[in-house]
């Protein structure tokens, strides 16, 4: 069979706050290149529309879970996430989603991964990029069936949906990747954290920003450069080599809280502000917040739940700490799918 003349089966779903395109592994080219080719053209890449693909013009919408039955004993399924760049012609795996990870469990179920248990049917998922991680998804299933509708409203999104529990465990990788709780770049003071997605932490006072402006207002301002300064500096002290052609570390710059959550966050995602905040760099804000001696330290709330306020909203995040190790955190999340059936890429290889 050809991709270019037969199509290729693709679901898409929205995961958390960022809608994506989930594909199985054996669906897709094994070849890593062949596999970018075949994406940029099914998503419209290199195309700030993507207008000739089924991506949606935003980083956020411009995402691609690829999953596989795993062959690891404390997994049922393997999830590869692949950023693919709206007006370049790039497929990176260098960092994980964890909004689509909000749908690996659902479309595992639906292709037939993981069998159905009882009302709730719990999927161990694998997290292979960029340092393997697990995490364990909660998924309503009454009559069999994923079930998506529901009464949860999750920022982010307008609608409400089922919920799902997620729940990663503890990891061995260093929680500062520096080594260090505060590191200075450009002038500023920061905190270089990864409890699961690679974050700088910077305090909006320092960057003269009261941290409540629209991220419109953030992606016009002279404040990019400064930014964009930190996040190649902090990349290499954070074990990520030269990032300039990366998406990772994300930055986030954040204030005090003012709906009465623990923190306030604005987060580049690296250029693009998020319009809320991705699921991994908010347990890594979390941690952060929760560990004494951080630049957020000081707006550490009783107890382990951490509401991170974000320009749409607000993301709770339980984390347990023990001294500079994170044993576990959960959130909340919710799925929905959109469509299922098969993509036909545009012929031909990308250019730009």
């Amino acid at each position: 069979m050809s991709a270019d003349s037969d199509g290729v089966r693709c679901m898409q779903l929205r995961g958390g706050s960022s809608k994506g395109a989930y594909f199985l592994g054996a669906d897709l080219p094994a070849d890593p290149d062949a596999r970018a080719d075949l994406l940029l053209r099914i998503m419209g890449s290199p195309d700030e529309r993507q207008i000739d693909g089924i991506g949606g013009g935003h980083p956020l919408t411009s995402k691609v879970a690829v999953v596989s039955r795993s062959t690891d004993d404390g997994a049922d399924v393997d999830y590869l996430f692949l950023q693919v760049v709206p007006d370049r012609a790039i497929v990176t795996a260098a960092q994980t989603c964890g909004n689509l990870l909000a749908g690996v469990g659902p479309f595992a179920i639906e292709r037939g991964l993981v069998a159905v248990s009882s009302e709730t049917t719990e999927v161990r998922i694998r997290i292979m990029n960029p340092t393997i991680g697990y995490a364990r998804a909660r998924i309503s299933t009454p009559a069999g069936r994923v079930r998506y509708a529901g009464d949860t409203v999750m920022a982010g999104t307008p609608f409400p949906a089922a919920p799902i529990e997620i729940e990663f465990p503890g990891s061995d990788r260093p929680l500062f990747p520096t080594g260090r709780l505060i590191d200075r770049f450009a002038g500023i003071e920061v905190t270089c954290v990864d409890a699961g997605m690679p974050v700088v932490l910077i305090r909006a006072k320092d960057l003269d920003l009261d941290g409540t402006e629209l991220p419109a207002t953030l992606e016009a301002s002279a404040i990019r450069s400064t930014v964009e300064e930190i996040r190649r500096a902090a990349g290499p002290a954070m074990g990520l080599g030269d990032v300039t052609d990366t998406t990772v570390p994300k930055i986030t710059i954040f204030a005090p809280p003012r709906h009465g959550g623990a923190i306030t966050t604005r987060t580049f995602i690296p250029h693009r502000v998020h319009a809320a905040i991705g699921v991994l760099g908010a347990v890594s804000v979390a941690a952060a917040v929760r560990i004494e001696g951080t630049v957020a330290a000081d707006l550490a709330p009783p107890g382990p739940l951490v509401r991170i306020e974000h320009p749409t909203g607000t993301f709770e995040v339980a984390v347990d700490v023990d001294g500079t190790r994170v044993n576990a955190s959960s959130v909340i999340r919710t799925a929905r799918k959109l469509s299922d059936g098969l993509v036909w890429p545009r012929t031909g290889k990308a250019t730009g």
